[in-house]
């Protein structure tokens, strides 16, 4: 029997009329339009030489199209391969010759580039998403009925790069059985039915907007409210409209920079879903405030699709990423000699179950480096589980700061700061320094209007945290560095401040 990703999601499929997406400029797609659309383009495919197990790159910029071609790759039994739209042509040029796609789809203005990467790698077809002669054009002809190609459970479904802070990026390879079981737990999990509707506001290159969006809404009969790129006014006019909300947490914040954000504008809302990032206490007790809805954090990673949540039904607590998701198993670990810690201890986190992926795309060593013999993977996530079960993550494993052989949490110090008036965040980090190994160092944006003095800040931490916690240096910057997920670029923080603590 196929297990087909794609096949599950047809099976469920009671409705062609039902909508299924609708853009903010108001083009619809039913059900019976996605299955003719991702027939067009798997024919498509197919008339391009893509065979099943033949990788497929994609860098196009966010459109039903793009949606399309996913679930068309999976029809054809191919691996989808997305690209964030941000990466350099020496970043592609590093993807396309560690995958060796047979297909690169891309956008018009850089078609020229790919060409001369493709003659350069060798045995790779190149073709623009829109356009004349492009895959959009060629699946206008195409076909709108096609088999779905066989696939076992674990056949690949999509290889994701990671981001690579700690070397060159590595290919994630999930399988059809990984996407598929977690998104038919987190549709169980979350509530989802074919009355909901998801606004959808993330980008389809990673897995949070394209695998557990997308795929919790195929797999619940829902429909999307789609946004081609985010902006928070936007966003802020579409949810009266909604009824679930997937985001990460600058786009929480940015919902409460706007005045017209009110406690109205949720008034259809059942889920506010938070994830990519550290969503801070405070940003989760100001929108509880606003709006009277709790914030639903989980916890994930490119590797193992969704591990963990905040319960539906249940308290949703703030600074933590909730409970085990049904057939996921976790535990935490010692960093060094692997050994399982008791309720309270901080270690590695490590995780089990059918969501993980199946290794690292042509890393053997890599893949058997980052699984226990007992098949739990080492998420590189530091954690704790408090005395009710619920997860607390206290930052990467190569974020922990040793200062004069002390162990030293990033979150713990962030959390402190985080709830003073004059911070809107910080990011906490160490940097190379003579006497101590690592310095402490905390990197602030303030609130508008308000000042941050390092003496007087410091002058406080020292009554909340051990004297070896507080920050050394205490550094107001406007804004953070983040990526377009969200998520606080540290490695970039600790290169540009390097030299802190050598200066004269």
């Amino acid at each position: 029997m196929s297990a087909n990703l794609f096949e599950a999601i047809e099976s469920r499929i009671t409705c062609k009329d039902a909508p299924f997406l609708e853009t903010t400029g108001g083009d619809k797609y039913s059900y019976g339009d996605m299955l003719a659309l991702s027939a067009k383009y798997a024919n498509a495919l197919i008339s391009l030489g893509v065979k099943a197990g033949d990788r497929v790159a994609v860098q196009v910029d966010k459109s039903p199209k793009a949606l399309f071609l996913y679930l068309a790759c999976l029809r054809a039994g191919a691996v989808y391969l997305p690209l964030n739209t941000g990466y350099t042509m020496d970043e592609v040029a590093y993807f396309l010759g560690d995958a060796e796609p047979v297909l690169a789809i891309c956008r018009p203005q850089v078609k020229d580039e790919f060409k001369a990467l493709a003659a350069r790698l060798g045995g790779m077809e190149v073709q623009t998403m829109n356009g004349a002669g492009s895959l959009a054009a060629l699946a206008e002809k195409s076909e709108a009925s096609f088999k779905t190609a066989p696939r076992k459970a674990d056949d690949l479904a999509a290889i994701l790069y990671t981001s690579g802070t700690t070397g060159r990026s590595k290919g994630a390879m999930l399988t059809h059985e990984n996407l598929t079981s977690n998104a038919r737990i987190l549709r169980d999990f979350w509530q989802f039915t074919s009355d909901d509707i998801l606004l959808h506001g993330l980008p389809i290159y990673h897995t949070h907007g394209l695998f557990v969006a997308t795929n919790i809404v195929l797999f619940s009969g829902s429909s999307l409210l789609f946004m081609t790129k985010f902006d928070a006014a936007v966003l802020c006019g579409l949810l009266p409209r909604a009824t679930v909300m997937m985001g990460v947490p600058t786009h929480y914040h940015r919902l409460l920079a706007l005045k017209e954000f009110k406690a109205d504008m949720a008034r259809n809302m059942r889920l506010f879903i938070s994830g990519s990032a550290p969503l801070s206490s405070e940003t989760h007790k100001e929108f509880s405030a606003r709006t009277g809805h709790a914030i639903l954090e989980r916890y994930g990673m490119t590797e193992t699709n969704m591990n963990t949540s905040n319960p539906y039904d249940g308290p949703r607590r703030a600074g933590t990423v909730g409970l085990p998701l049904p057939g996921v198993d976790l535990r935490i670990a010692d960093v060094k000699t692997g050994r399982l810690l008791p309720q309270g201890e901080i270690g590695i986190i490590e995780v089990r179950g059918p969501n993980i992926f199946k290794g690292y795309w042509r890393m053997p060593e890599k893949t058997a480096a980052e699984f226990r013999p007992d098949g739990f993977f080492i998420t590189g996530d530091l954690g704790y589980i408090d005395d009710q079960g619920y997860i607390h993550i206290s930052g990467r494993d190569k974020d922990l700061i040793i200062t004069g052989g002390l162990n030293v949490y990033p979150a713990e110090i962030e959390a402190v700061i985080d709830a003073l008036p004059q911070v809107s965040e910080s990011a906490v980090i160490g940097l190379p320094h003579a006497d101590y190994g690592e310095g402490v160092t905390a990197i602030v944006a303030r609130n508008p209007g308000k000042v941050i003095d390092e003496r007087a800040t410091r002058d406080v931490l020292v009554k909340k945290l051990a004297a070896y916690k507080v920050p050394k240096r205490i550094i107001t910057v406007d804004a953070l560095p983040r990526n377009v997920m969200g998520k606080i670029q540290k490695k970039a923080l600790r290169e540009q401040y390097k030299n802190l603590f050598n200066r004269r």
